[in-house]
């Protein structure tokens, strides 16, 4: 019996021990197949975020491409309201047309800041008030120039021709053909006055520095304001629009008492509005349209890398420095005979003194060496008293000026 319990508790004790492991290891299993699910849910959501947008390598580095609404402070536009925070808040875009203010007489002037404290005592809900400053293109204008004056040109021509055949005819009166002559003289003048026209808009287009200022009035609408009632998404863009449009036109209504007109901007125009506001330098040279047509609503903005930007200011200041150091050389270059010419006037007795010691010792032979050293001696000697004569005509001078300092 004791042999029987014995084998009993041991068969009992590797039992427990088998179950212990079993239990270990299907933990272990568990905990294995949970990090590989969850590994794969996040494989799965990076291969989705890929597909959204499309890749580009450059080198090493991998850019994203994606699109520029995921970085703006908006979503969309749609209804000519501005959708911001996922739906949440919606603006509208009022823009007003300023008045000459200094132009005005002292009665028009206290009318409108009579009306424009009305508009703010109207006020019962925030608005903003943006200014924004853009370059005047002239693209349309000289388009529409050019146009006109061509067709003037062309009538100018044919006018001239028929002109010209009616007197080579000669079967017209004198009378006709002067009141077709001053016709054609208009039709000239015309002519020269548009082309006149055309080129002084075209040098206004090349001053960069025409500017036309735009002022604007943001008015919010959050959908807090609702209240906690429910409604889907389009009730909600329904009650935003009708209250931002009431809003507006009474802010419309009352800056009209101060002499300010005023237009609530379309969807195109907001999109106008944002393109310049986000791409200051670039919108001056690609407009909404093209930028547009040109895929950049895929790019985070048009404007350049900083670092381009300030490669491209480096090499005009290189550009600049050179040209001026290059200048100041010529004049130096150019200066330098100049220079050596007066040297040489100023120390022309010592020159000439010095040649005529060479002279002398070059032609040794010819003079004999007696004759040549008196003669140096001789050149020595004159140097000597041309020194001491100028020495007393100094000290001359330098007297009476005592002298006269002194009386």
């Amino acid at each position: 019996m004791n042999n029987e319990d014995t084998i009993s508790q041991v068969l009992l004790i590797v039992l427990g021990v088998m179950v212990c492991i079993f239990v270990i290891l299907v933990t272990i299993f568990v905990v294995l197949k949970t990090r590989e699910k969850i590994k794969e849910k996040n494989n799965n959501i990076g291969n989705n975020k890929k597909a959204k947008g499309t890749t580009v390598k450059t080198g090493t580095t991998a850019y994203s491409k994606q699109s520029v609404m995921n970085f703006m402070e908006f979503e969309k536009i749609e209804d000519n309201m501005i959708v911001q925070k996922k739906g949440k808040k919606y603006l509208m875009v009022v823009e007003c047309q300023g008045v000459n203010y200094d132009l005005m007489s002292k009665m028009e002037k206290i009318s409108v800041e009579e009306g424009f404290q009305q508009f703010l005592n109207t006020l019962r809900h925030p608005i903003q008030i943006y200014i924004q400053t853009r370059t005047i293109s002239l693209e349309s204008s000289l388009a529409t120039y050019k146009e006109k004056v061509n067709q003037i040109e062309e009538k100018y021509n044919q006018m001239q021709y028929q002109y010209g055949q009616a007197r080579a005819a000669g079967i017209y009166p004198k009378e006709e053909l002067d009141k077709y002559a001053f016709e054609l003289t208009k039709q000239r003048n015309l002519l020269e006055y548009g082309k006149d026209l055309l080129n002084n808009t075209e040098k206004m287009s090349l001053n960069k520095n025409v500017l036309n200022r735009k002022y604007y009035i943001i008015i919010p609408y959050f959908v807090e304001e609702i209240g906690s009632e429910k409604y889907d998404t389009e009730e909600i863009k329904g009650m935003a629009f009708s209250e931002l449009y009431t809003k507006s036109q009474s802010i419309i209504r009352t800056l009209s008492s101060c002499s300010v007109s005023g237009k609530i901007l379309s969807s195109k125009e907001l999109v106008e509005l944002l393109y310049v506001a986000y791409n200051r330098d670039e919108s001056e040279t690609f407009g909404i349209d093209r930028a547009i047509k040109a895929g950049y609503e895929d790019l985070y903005s048009t404007a350049p890398d900083v670092f381009e930007k300030k490669i491209k200011v480096l090499d005009e200041v290189i550009e600049e420095q050179a040209v001026e150091l290059a200048n100041q050389t010529i004049e130096k270059v150019k200066s330098s005979p100049e220079q050596i010419a007066a040297e040489k006037e100023k120390n022309l007795e010592i020159l000439v003194e010095k040649m005529a010691a060479i002279i002398l010792d070059d032609n040794k032979e010819y003079l004999g060496e007696d004759i040549a050293k008196k003669a140096k001696e001789e050149i020595q000697k004159t140097k000597e008293k041309g020194e001491e004569a100028n020495g007393e005509i100094k000290k001359t001078t330098t007297r009476g000026r005592k002298k006269t300092t002194t009386k």
